[in-house]
């Protein structure tokens, strides 16, 4: 059994720290005003990754907030992933050779899966898929559009690609603290071997522990939580400990 990860996300907009509502860019409640101290704030807490989305960039289909994101990259020493906005071989080579972990590519999966495939390939271990379903239907451009593709079918599709792992997050649920979709996860998971980081509903501990007993008998790596950190409704250190514990049972 794999480790299980938690991902602090740090989603920008307008060179800042924010929490949207389902996926909506004009209900963004606004956290940080410096996104680079708010990395480090979540570093010194004890995370290992760190989950960063350009939100303006997802909507744009180019990279929006490079000032910020650089500014994270050189605040931490921790890995982090970044998606929003990256859409070709090119850009994908320059965020990594700027100190970006993993790219996740989002919308390009869906519009252009053979990028994805030439990214895995060229740069295998450090690409992410980004599946984000609304109604079990994959989504584009910052959620802001709905293909005609399921999202597990997206994620067989993919599936040769080599991916380092899916990012699946239900729409519905993100930023709205109502619990993550436990069961459309496992049932992903249950579908493909490439790892899965769930995302959307975290609201506390309770949603963590059952996510995190989930993952024992699936390939569900770890979780992206935003709004619940921020909120104070999930404290940093009991997160870990959960964590942990669950690693140290794994280890016995």
């Amino acid at each position: 059994m794999s480790r299980f990860t938690v991902y602090p996300a740090i989603d920008l907009k307008d060179g800042q720290c924010v929490r949207l509502r389902r996926g909506a860019i004009d209900e963004a409640t606004v956290y940080s005003d410096d996104p680079a101290s708010q990395a480090r704030r979540w570093e010194a807490a004890g995370f290992a990754w760190l989950h960063v989305v350009d939100l303006n960039g997802a909507f744009a289909g180019r990279p929006v907030n490079e000032a910020a994101v650089r500014a994270i990259l050189a605040a931490v020493s921790i890995p982090v992933q970044l998606g929003g906005g990256i859409r070709d071989l090119g850009r994908i080579e320059a965020w990594l050779a700027a100190g970006v972990r993993r790219v996740i590519l989002g919308s390009a999966a869906v519009r252009e899966p053979e990028l994805v495939r030439a990214a895995c390939a060229a740069f295998p271990g450090r690409i992410a898929v980004g599946i984000d379903a609304r109604d079990g239907m994959a989504a584009t451009e910052g959620w802001a559009e709905t293909s005609a593709l399921a999202a597990v079918d997206l994620a067989l599709r993919l599936e040769d690609a080599g991916a380092a792992a899916i990012i699946y997050t239900d729409i519905a649920r993100d930023g709205m603290l109502s619990g993550v979709n436990i069961a459309q996860t496992v049932a992903l998971a249950e579908r493909i071997a490439t790892p899965v980081i769930a995302s959307g509903g975290i609201s506390g501990l309770d949603d963590l522990r059952n996510l995190s007993d989930a993952a024992k008998k699936t390939r569900i790596e770890g979780v992206i939580v935003g709004r619940a950190l921020y909120d104070g409704r999930l404290d940093a250190e009991a997160a870990l400990a959960v964590v942990s514990e669950r690693d140290q049972k794994a280890a016995c």
